[in-house]
C-alpha cells in the first residue's frame, strides 16, 4: 500500500480534468510554498528514466529476433564508447573504418539503419514494428539488410548508405528523452545520401510512441514519403509531407491496408 495521498477528484480540484489530456506537469498542487510530495517524487522518477534512457544499450539477442527473418548486420560509429559518444557528437555521426568492411554493395532503393541514438528502448520498441510495415507496403522495392548501429546519431546513416550502395536512407533513433517521455522514436529519410549531406535534405518524422505519434500512422506518413521522394528525385524541405490522415473523418478503412498491410499469419507449431 502506498502512502501518498489519493490524487484528487475532477470535482475538488478543476486541474484534473486538464491533466487527464496531457502528460504535461499542469496546475502542479501545493503545500505551503512548495509543490506535494507526490509531485516531487513523480518528478525525480521522470528524471531517473530519462537518464537511464540516455545510458541503456541495444539488446541485440532481441532486436535480431525482432527483425527476422531479416539478418541485420551490426556496425559502430567512430564513437569506441557510451562516454565517448556523449561527449562528442562528431564522431556518432561518421561510421568507424571497421564497419566499412561489413557492409556489402549492392544496388538498393533503400536502407534502413536502427541507430540507438539517445534513447536504444525506444528504437527497440518501435523500430521493428515500422521497418517489417515498410517492407510489406513496398514489395517491388529493392530494400537492403537493416543495419544496427551502436553509439550512432542521424549522420551516420550517410555512411552506411554510401557504403551499402542505397539510394535513400530511413535512419530509425532514439531521440532525447523528455521528463513525459524516455521512450520516443525519430525517423529521418535522405534521398541520395552521402557524408555532409546537410539535415536540410531530410525529412523526419518525430514524437513515435505509445503517446505519440503511433506506428501505424508513422509507417503510413514514412512510405508517402518514400514513394514521393522516388518520384522527385529530392528529400529535405523541398518535399512537404501530406499523407493522409488515418484518423481523419471520412478516411477509407482501405487505406491503411494499401499503404501498411496487415502482417502475414504465422503458421503455429
Amino acid at each position: 500500500m502506498s502512502d501518498l495521498p489519493e490524487k484528487p477528484s475532477t470535482a475538488s480540484d478543476p486541474w484534473q480534468k486538464l491533466r487527464d489530456l496531457t502528460r504535461a506537469r499542469i496546475g502542479l498542487a501545493r503545500t505551503g510554498n512548495t509543490q506535494t510530495t507526490r509531485d516531487v517524487l513523480s518528478f525525480q522518477a521522470a528524471h531517473a528514466m530519462a537518464r537511464d534512457a540516455v545510458h541503456m544499450t541495444f539488446d541485440l539477442d532481441c532486436l535480431r529476433h525482432d527483425l527476422a527473418p531479416a539478418a541485420p548486420l551490426i556496425v559502430s560509429s567512430a564513437a569506441s564508447d557510451r562516454t565517448t559518444y556523449l561527449s562528442r557528437p562528431d564522431l556518432g555521426r561518421s561510421l568507424a573504418a571497421a564497419s566499412k568492411e561489413l557492409l556489402p554493395r549492392g544496388d538498393w532503393d533503400l536502407a534502413f539503419v536502427l541507430a540507438d541514438g539517445l534513447s536504444a528502448q525506444a528504437v527497440m520498441q518501435q523500430g521493428p514494428a515500422v521497418f517489417h510495415a515498410c517492407r510489406r507496403a513496398l514489395p517491388a522495392w529493392r530494400i537492403a539488410t537493416p543495419v544496427i548501429a551502436l553509439q550512432g546519431r542521424v549522420a551516420i546513416g550517410d555512411d552506411i548508405a554510401e557504403a551499402l550502395g542505397a539510394r535513400m536512407v530511413a535512419v530509425l533513433i532514439g531521440e532525447r528523452p523528455g521528463l513525459s517521455v524516455p521512450n520516443s522514436m525519430g525517423v529521418y529519410l535522405t534521398y541520395n545520401p552521402a557524408p555532409g549531406c546537410p539535415d536540410s535534405r531530410r525529412n523526419c518524422l518525430s514524437n513515435i510512441h505509445l503517446h505519440g505519434l503511433g506506428i501505424d500512422e508513422a509507417c503510413v506518413k514514412l512510405v508517402w514519403l518514400m514513394r514521393e521522394a522516388q518520384t522527385l528525385k529530392l528529400t529535405g524541405v523541398d518535399l512537404k509531407e501530406r499523407a493522409p490522415q488515418l484518423s481523419a473523418p471520412g478516411t477509407p478503412e482501405s487505406l491503411h491496408q494499401t499503404i501498411v498491410p496487415a502482417p502475414e499469419k504465422k503458421d503455429t507449431p
